[in-house]
C-alpha cells in the first residue's frame, strides 16, 4: 500500500470534498457512520478502503460514489 498512488489520490479527493462542505473529519465520520479514525486513515491514503466504507463516505459527503474517483 505504501507505494500505491491510488489510495492517496482517493484520500485527497475525499478531503477536497469534505473541505468544500466545511466539515471536520469528525463531522464527516458522524454523517457517514464511520469511525473518525477510519475517516482520517482514508483521508491520508493509509487504508485500503472497503466498498461499504466508500458507500458510507459518499453518503456522508452527500455525493454520488463516482465523485470519490474524479480527478
Amino acid at each position: 500500500m505504501k507505494d500505491d498512488p491510488d489510495l492517496p489520490a482517493l484520500g485527497r479527493q475525499a478531503r477536497r470534498l469534505r473541505e468544500a462542505l466545511d466539515l471536520t473529519q469528525e463531522e464527516l465520520a458522524d454523517r457517514g457512520g464511520l469511525h473518525p479514525n477510519y475517516e482520517g486513515w482514508i483521508g491520508r491514503g493509509e487504508s485500503n478502503v472497503g466498498v461499504k466504507a466508500l458507500f458510507k463516505l459518499a453518503r456522508g459527503l452527500g455525493v454520488d460514489r463516482a465523485a470519490l474517483f474524479e480527478r
